[in-house]
């Protein structure tokens, strides 16, 4: 919980934002990633997520820059996101 380079705080800030669900924090109910996606077919699943946290990762952590996302799939049907990102510290 206490990163010691800037490259780790984003990516820890990137990991809690992408394994939130919204309406989890009370005072910030925007925060995190809609859940309502539980439901949906993989491939729509997939586009929901990737639009989701290409949001909310700008909005919330702006020195995070998302070059790709990918996932991986389990028979359960639970769907793992894999995230490139580079980092900009001027922001």
């Amino acid at each position: 919980m206490a990163p010691k380079t800037t490259v780790e705080e984003v990516l820890q800030n990137v990991r809690t934002i992408i394994t939130t669900v919204k309406y989890q924090i009370p005072l910030d109910r925007e925060f995190g990633i809609d859940g309502s996606v539980i439901d949906l077919p993989i491939q729509e699943a997939e586009a929901k997520l990737s639009q989701e946290i290409f949001q909310a990762v700008r909005q919330y952590e702006p020195r995070a820059v998302i070059e790709s996302i990918s996932f991986s799939g389990e028979d359960s049907g639970k769907l793992v996101p894999k995230l490139e990102v580079s980092i900009n510290e001027t922001s």
